[in-house]
This record gives structure tokens, C-alpha cells and sequence, in this order.
């Protein structure tokens, strides 16, 4: 059985990309930091999600001398120019986190009429022979100041979805679904066995 490594060290994007990969009925075995495999911290340096994912996929790919998919994903809001991007881990400071992002976000949207924003995602499968496969997903919704739902992490309470009448972390089972990693994962798992 063909193996690939989940080159990131975020146990719930972890969780989230091996849920999906398991349930496309694959023949991969999934290995990632759950299972005891340590990896080095990878610099983060590019100015895109392509750049991003494609350095980390292939820097794990060629340590572990083992295909690996890597993902960059974040939040490009409108009114903010993009931002904040490929910054959107890192959007209130170095010691950033999930309450201080969100808290950062309504601030600066303050008196923003324009509220719409997108997530975007770039899943990359590198070889450790440098081979470099890269795919996009997106997926549209607006700010709101009031967080809604506790299933979900990042800016997910945050990102209201009109379709639905609901934030993405009060939509769990169907942000499996619809996500923007999610959408790049179908584009990947369609290919994947072609390519590895």
C-alpha cells in the first residue's frame, strides 16, 4: 500500500484532511504527526498559498523520503485588501491565536460596510524526487462581528455563510463538505492515485 505523510503540524487540520482522505476509500495508508512522526518547522516565507504549501510538501517530502500533501490556507476579507492571507495564523501578532485573530478581524472591519471574504486553500503533493502537484479551493461568505457556533476553529465563527443562514462552526458536518480544504481535496483525491 502506497503511504502519505500530512506534513503539518496542526492536530485539528490534521484531523480534518485525514477524515476526508480516509472517506474517499482510497488504497493510501495516512500517516501524520498522530502516529509518532516528528518533523522539522518549516519557515513559512513565501508571498502566496502556492508557495507556502509547495515549500512545506516538499521539504517534509524529501526528510521523510515520503510523498507528502501539505496545505496553506487562510482568510482574504475585501475591505482589507486580501488581507489577512497568507497571515491569517499570525494576523495579531507572533503569539497570535484563534480569539486574538478574531478579536484583530472585527476591529478592522469596524464601520466596514463591505463584509465579503473568502477562504482559499492550496493543497500541495510533493515527491521527494521534487515532483510538485498544487490545488486550489475557495469559498465565498461575509464577516459578521458576533461569533456564532463553537464547532470549528480559526475565523470559522466569523464566516457567515448566506446559502446556509449559518457561521461555518455551526455547520460542522457540512463544512466537510464544502470548505475550501474540502474543495481542494476532491480536485486532489481525483488525481491522487495517478500521481503517487
Amino acid at each position: 500500500m502506497k503511504r502519505v505523510f500530512l506534513a503539518t503540524g496542526n492536530k485539528k487540520k490534521v484531523l480534518e484532511l485525514k477524515e476526508i482522505l480516509d472517506k474517499a476509500g482510497l488504497d493510501i495508508e495516512v500517516l501524520s504527526i498522530l502516529d509518532g512522526i516528528s518533523i522539522p518547522e518549516v519557515i513559512e516565507d513565501g508571498e502566496s498559498f502556492e508557495e507556502n504549501s509547495a515549500k512545506k510538501a516538499l521539504e517534509i517530502a524529501k526528510y521523510l523520503d515520503m510523498v507528502a500533501i501539505s496545505d496553506d490556507s487562510g482568510l482574504c476579507v475585501e475591505a482589507l485588501n486580501g488581507a489577512p492571507g497568507i497571515y491569517s495564523a499570525r494576523y495579531s501578532g507572533e503569539d497570535a491565536n484563534d480569539i486574538s485573530n478574531n478579536k484583530k478581524l472585527v476591529k478592522d472591519l469596524k464601520g466596514q460596510k463591505n463584509r465579503k471574504a473568502k477562504f482559499v486553500c492550496v493543497i500541495t503533493l510533493a515527491k521527494p524526487t521534487g515532483e510538485i502537484y498544487s490545488f486550489k479551493g475557495e469559498v465565498e461568505g461575509e464577516i459578521i462581528d458576533e461569533p456564532r457556533g463553537i464547532r470549528g476553529f480559526g475565523y470559522d465563527p466569523h464566516f457567515y455563510m448566506k446559502e446556509y443562514r449559518k457561521s461555518l462552526a455551526e455547520i460542522p458536518e457540512k463544512k466537510k463538505e464544502i470548505s475550501h480544504r474540502a474543495v481542494a481535496l476532491k480536485k486532489l483525491i481525483a488525481e491522487i492515485e495517478k500521481i503517487i
